[in-house]
């Protein structure tokens, strides 16, 4: 075993990364349990990494927003023991919202990097139609008695609105627009075959429909046209600019990734495909949640040395289209850079909340096997309650 000496920083990889087909609300999941979706994901990262000795996992990190009934009693640890891993692998829950899956793989990635981990496995999971977002939460009535936070903060939609009217050339039509963009390129990538390899088939049981095998996405809309998304309604306002179009939906589904050390790697024989470079985390005001890339982005960037230019790939979750166009002009990106989620995103397929940062990941890998020529890459997301997560990564087969 390895082990970082005293002031050392190991180097840490992405060995691989898989998930469920993600599911509608009350869709292909309607009767499939949350820590039944984990136990799949677990199950095929190590079928997919046959050199991996199950007992050499340190950890088990899986977050979870809601986190109760089949998403509680500790996920990680629970998925663990049911897919089969050791009963030495120990396991926990972690909670950041929708950067739930991301604050996993940077607090394991961490351990790793200073020697108290070799190999961890880190995701998330997020059963929506079972556990609405918010259920059974309490907010402490302070927030909206002694002013601390906007009363729209606690409606993510509302917050999407907000941050319209923050960047008014941000127009409901400019909104649409990118959100028909995103269901194309899902499209032509499930059409070119790029994004089935790093799916997990869940045999999944409907009350309606019986025992099926899910093997794709259900939430894609292929042949979504703006003009089909201009009359949809404003749900969060009256004559408002968010609808069900230009969002990401209600989603189930489950992520995860192995992570190594770089020379625990070699060791076992396990493919490098991406190295953590850094990341960043940073907090904003609630009530425009979806500007939290921009700081937390410009955190990363500074923490590593780099800048916006050296990034050749963008992984950005689509929350909102809104959301994710505040980042692109802020750092003066074009709405149809090809650079930009190139596979398409969250508007098509799905957002799991605490799942969605592993699929980021997950193509961020896939796209870096294509592009030699870049090397460097970044996933970032807006978090509830005002947050923003990045992680930046670096293509080992840059120059290759």
């Amino acid at each position: 075993m390895f082990k970082a000496s005293r002031g050392a920083v190991r180097d840490v990889v992405f060995v691989d990364g898989v998930r469920t087909p993600f599911g509608k609300a009350k869709g292909v999941y309607a009767e499939t349990r949350a820590d039944d979706l984990v136990v799949r994901v677990i199950r095929d990262l190590l079928r997919r990494n046959p050199s991996l000795p199950p007992d050499r996992v340190d950890d088990v990190a899986i977050a979870a927003t809601t986190q109760i009934g089949d998403q509680g009693l500790t996920i990680g640890r629970v998925a663990g023991i049911l897919s089969g891993l050791p009963e030495s692998v120990p396991g926990y829950a972690i909670d950041r919202m929708c950067a739930g899956a991301v604050t996993a793989v940077t607090t394991t990635a961490s351990a790793i990097g200073i020697g108290a981990y070799d190999v961890a496995i880190a995701g998330g999971v997020e059963h929506m139609g079972r556990h609405p977002m918010g259920e059974g939460v309490d907010p402490n009535p302070r927030f909206v008695s002694e002013k601390l936070v906007d009363p729209s903060a606690l409606v993510m939609g509302m917050t999407a609105e907000n941050v319209h009217d923050r960047y008014p050339a941000i127009t409901k039509a400019r909104a649409d627009a990118y959100a028909v963009r995103s269901q194309e390129k899902v499209a032509k990538a499930y059409a070119d075959g790029r994004i089935q390899p790093d799916l997990v088939p869940v045999a999944a049981r409907h009350a309606e429909s019986g025992w099926e095998y899910v093997t794709v996405d259900e939430p894609p809309r292929p042949g979504t046209t703006v003009e089909g998304l201009a009359g949809l309604k404003t749900p969060f306002r009256p004559h408002g600019k968010v609808t069900a179009g230009n969002s990401a939906g209600i989603n189930d589904g489950a992520t995860g990734c192995i992570l190594a050390a770089g020379e625990v790697a070699d060791e076992l024989g396990l493919t490098k495909k991406m190295s953590l470079v850094g990341f960043g985390f940073a907090g904003v005001a609630p009530e425009v949640m979806g500007v939290g890339p921009i700081p937390s982005t410009e955190k990363a960037l500074a923490r590593t040395g780099l800048t916006i230019d050296d990034i050749g790939l963008f992984e950005l979750n689509e929350a909102f289209a809104v959301q994710v166009l505040a980042f692109l002009d802020h750092f003066g990106i074009d709405d149809d850079d090809p650079r930009v989620n190139p596979f398409g995103g969250a508007i098509a397929l799905g957002h799991p909340l605490a799942s969605s940062g592993v699929r980021l990941m997950t193509q961020l890998a896939r796209e870096f096997e294509e592009h030699p020529e870049v090397r460097y890459g970044m996933t970032a997301m807006c978090v509830g309650f005002g947050m923003g997560a990045t992680t930046i990564w670096e293509n080992p087969h840059h120059g290759a």
